[in-house]
């Protein structure tokens, strides 16, 4: 009783903080459309592999496939796209995937023991880059796999077609392998050197790859992987707010994006007493703390203007800036928190973007803000372009700094993907339905609210 009492007060507090904001602004409606056109109009038709960025020349990035296979139910149900253009673009890909060669060879091949390259050629896609087989981006794209099996539940040819190729895929990918003789699953793998000695250890992005594995009826890893998850995660206080620290925000988000941790609770969480949800919002909130005490001086930082997260980059140089040496790079994991920070002027429409249903209050109108200010160098044909940065002002940038000219797929999921689950859960209510997402869940220790309910 005393665990139900906990799980809805949590949940009430989380819903209420959703209820506060203005969840259908219509500059919501505007940003989710143009974002879900840039995966509608990069993603080539002829194999459904969607580009890690665009419009710069890229192989695909797998989990950009999983993000896109979460967006277009979204695009479907907002009248985008047709149902049956959804299907046809989903049975594409995944039929695509479940044919792709795997096996262990140097080239040639998509994957390996059901797992995929991170990164794979548009074409056909096999590796791409000679780069690693990898958990996380595989667990990414099987989020994805898992939504268009639980979204496209009619009886046809084509929906029935998807639910067995989502269904093969999933079942297929041998999380066990990726455990054996470690504590935890490992990071990559890649034929040159095997597997990477190191396991994924928390707090960040993979829980969801976590609860995928967990969730496997053919090739599940063991409970004992979720107590070295978070064995250690790092606790602390930061603009006085105590939570799970991951310095980047996408951290918080990727997994958020497909699971509701509203009033469900792990034993970690209980013993804190509060969910994931909870602990996403306040480390939304001290980044806008963060943004409005901008402690190392940056251009353009403010209490409206924040978000540092992995993102694009102005490059790897330095120079001096109003009498400062500033160091900047290109891609990164940017992030602030109280362990560690990584920051360089560079700032991310995700960020914000990427968390509204944890503090819609303070994001929207950060979202605002940056479209304000940079309309036209920021603000594009399909939303935001991946970042920005205002300290760096050079003779070929201008006055208001360097501005992306790329959009990238796993930046724009989240943004799309989390102003449909702060405005109708359409997301998260899949997945709720989803048993493997259900199994993996409970098999983690998690209780309460809607894993309780009929």
């Amino acid at each position: 009783m005393k665990a139900i009492i906990v799980s809805l007060a949590l949940f009430s507090l989380n819903a209420r903080a959703q209820e506060s904001a203005p969840r259908w602004d219509p500059f919501l409606d505007t940003l989710q459309q143009r974002t879900i056109q840039w995966f509608l109009r990069a993603t080539p038709e002829a194999t459904g592999l969607t580009p890690d960025r665009w419009p710069s020349p890229s192989p695909s990035s797998i989990a950009a496939v999983g993000f896109a296979l979460t967006v277009y139910p979204i695009a479907a149900e907002h009248g985008m796209i047709t149902r049956a253009e959804a299907a046809a673009r989903v049975k594409k890909t995944l039929d695509l995937l479940l044919h792709a060669p795997q096996n262990d060879g140097r080239a040639g091949a998509a994957g390996y023991r059901g797992l995929f390259y991170h990164f794979v050629a548009l074409a056909d896609g096999t590796r791409a880059w000679n780069c690693e087989l990898s958990t996380i981006d595989t667990a990414l794209l099987m989020a994805g796999v898992l939504i268009a099996e639980s979204y496209f539940d009619r009886e046809t040819e084509i929906e029935s077609s998807i639910r067995g190729a989502a269904d093969s895929l999933y079942r297929r990918v041998d999380w066990t392998w990726t455990a054996d003789g470690r504590p935890g699953i490992m990071l990559g793998w890649t034929p040159e050197h095997g597997g990477d000695p190191n396991s994924w250890h928390g707090y960040n992005e993979a829980m969801i790859m976590y609860v995928l594995a967990l969730g496997s009826p053919t090739h599940p890893v063991e409970p004992r992987v979720w107590s070295y998850w978070t064995s250690t995660y790092v606790w602390g206080k930061y603009y006085d707010r105590d939570f799970v620290s991951f310095g980047p925000l996408f951290g918080h988000q990727y997994s958020a994006c497909w699971i509701d941790y509203r009033g469900i609770q792990d034993q970690y969480m209980k013993e804190k007493g509060i969910d994931y949800f909870e602990n996403s919002r306040r480390a939304t909130y001290s980044q806008q703390s963060y943004g409005r005490e901008n402690p190392r001086g940056f251009r353009g930082y403010s209490g409206d203007v924040w978000g540092v997260t992995a993102s694009d980059g102005p490059g790897d140089t330095a120079f001096q800036v109003d009498g400062k040496k500033r160091e900047f790079i290109g891609y990164g994991g940017r992030g602030v928190s109280f362990d560690w920070s990584l920051d360089d002027g560079t700032l991310a429409p995700t960020g914000p973007g990427g968390s509204v249903p944890f503090a819609p209050e303070i994001c929207i109108p950060a979202l605002k803000e940056m479209r304000r200010r940079y309309d036209g160098r920021l603000w594009k044909e399909y939303g935001f372009v991946d970042a920005f940065n205002p300290e760096f002002v050079t003779q070929t940038t201008g006055p208001d700094g360097w501005f992306d000219r790329d959009y990238l797929g796993i930046d724009q999921g989240p943004i799309a993907i989390m102003i449909e689950n702060l405005r109708s859960g359409l997301v998260w209510n899949l997945m709720k339905k989803n048993p493997y997402i259900v199994r993996g869940l409970a098999r983690a220790g998690f209780t309460g609210g809607w894993l309780d309910a009929p």
